[in-house]
């Protein structure tokens, strides 16, 4: 692994080996295109002799076992930290503080290298121990980051994106700053706050610089998905719609500007064609995939209202035509979606007609008012009856 951002303008090859893994246990995936992926993540765990993992997918049947393999790599890893070691005792010895802390931080990276999970979070301890500048320890916490999104480890990823916050008031400088955006967008997007890894990934777009992460093009993907089920109308036309860096990439990734433009110009058969198009892209994306069916649905409640907006009541046909979609497709969705709350009208079915009736702001804010005004009640009842005591 690379000190700092890797190579410029490149994905991390362990986030590369994390999405294969993941496609190899999809069951959407064929089983030709596992055989090749099989291949590939055997190479990636022999290039970087990461003994851990391999017994790891030998256990789960994903790898053929090889005892000889395995004892190689245990005994290229042992060497390999034998000599580490005699570095740090070498710089400790006769070198200064920063050699010291490079030594260290060799150590740390080869541990990341080779998969030692928790040997690589102690070492960075250490090494983290042994840093002064502000920058420095904040590379270290990319590095937590870039571990945790290997693993998935939400727990280790919240924790380092609020210290990395802690670490920005002590100074820091922007370049890191805006990288901690993305890093936290993507925690954002994968836990499932679209909102705010919305937010985060469009205050990046034009200082965008990780792409140990992911390529640009992915970037705007996620950009795209996240603002278009967060965003209103207006917002969405002048911060992506119109966005520039948005326009310079979006045509790269299949069926993303068609399902943008079409939910922007009202358009909805062209939307519905695209957006099952991206389908398939969301299922495959390790980040996006628990969230399938949610943001399948959050879409298309975004959509029906964008539609219904326009009318006080539309017949049924209408909006079927509209969708490209036959009329009791519409009734059993829009059934779904008025029980769920998600959608403020009624269906006539007598009459074949959609009734909107949406609910009055202030009536909304008053019953919110009250709500608050309970809590907030409840709360300092509490709270006097522990002063009491």
């Amino acid at each position: 692994m690379d000190d700092g951002a890797g190579e410029e303008g490149k994905q991390e090859r362990h986030l590369v080996l994390a999405h294969k893994l993941f496609l190899l246990s999809h069951p959407a995936v064929d089983d030709l295109s596992k055989v090749a992926l099989r291949a590939e993540v055997l190479a990636a765990v022999k290039s970087d002799d990461m003994a851990p993992l391999f017994e790891s997918l030998v256990s789960a049947g994903v790898l053929e076992p090889d005892a000889a393999l395995l004892a190689e790599m245990r005994g290229r890893i042992d060497e390999e930290i034998r000599k580490l070691d005699e570095k740090i005792a070498d710089a400790e010895e006769n070198l200064g503080e920063s050699e010291v802390r490079e030594a260290h931080l060799a150590k740390s990276l080869y541990f990341i290298r080779v998969g030692e999970k928790e040997k690589a979070l102690e070492q960075l301890k250490v090494t983290e121990g042994k840093t002064v500048a502000v920058g420095q320890k904040m590379d270290l916490v990319f590095h937590t980051l870039q571990i945790g999104f290997f693993y998935m480890d939400f727990d280790l990823i919240s924790k380092s994106i609020d210290k990395a916050k802690n670490l920005f008031e002590e100074g820091g400088d922007w370049e890191r700053k805006n990288r901690l955006k993305v890093y936290e967008g993507l925690y954002c997007m994968a836990t499932r706050n679209f909102k705010k890894a919305g937010s985060l990934f469009l205050d990046s777009i034009s200082t965008f610089t990780t792409y140990e992460l992911f390529p640009y093009d992915t970037f705007v993907f996620y950009t795209v998905l996240t603002s278009v089920i967060t965003l209103d109308r207006v917002s969405l036309k002048q911060k992506v719609v119109d966005a520039p860096e948005i326009l310079a990439v979006i045509s790269k990734v299949p069926h993303l500007s068609e399902f943008l433009n079409s939910l922007y110009n009202c358009q909805y058969k062209t939307f519905f064609v695209a957006f099952s198009g991206l389908t398939e892209q969301i299922k495959l994306d390790r980040y996006l995939q628990p969230h399938f069916r949610y943001y399948m649905r959050e879409v298309r409640t975004v959509v029906y209202s964008q539609f219904l907006e326009s009318y006080k009541s539309v017949t049924m046909e209408a909006m079927a035509a509209a969708f490209g979609v036959t009329v009791d497709f519409i009734d059993q969705e829009l059934s779904r979606f008025i029980a769920a709350g998600k959608l403020h009208c009624k269906i006539d079915k007598v009459a074949g007609v959609l009734e909107t009736n949406r609910p009055d702001e202030r009536n909304a804010f008053y019953q919110a008012t009250i709500k608050q005004g309970d809590f907030l009640l409840n709360r300092i009842q509490k709270l006097s009856r522990v002063i009491d005591l």
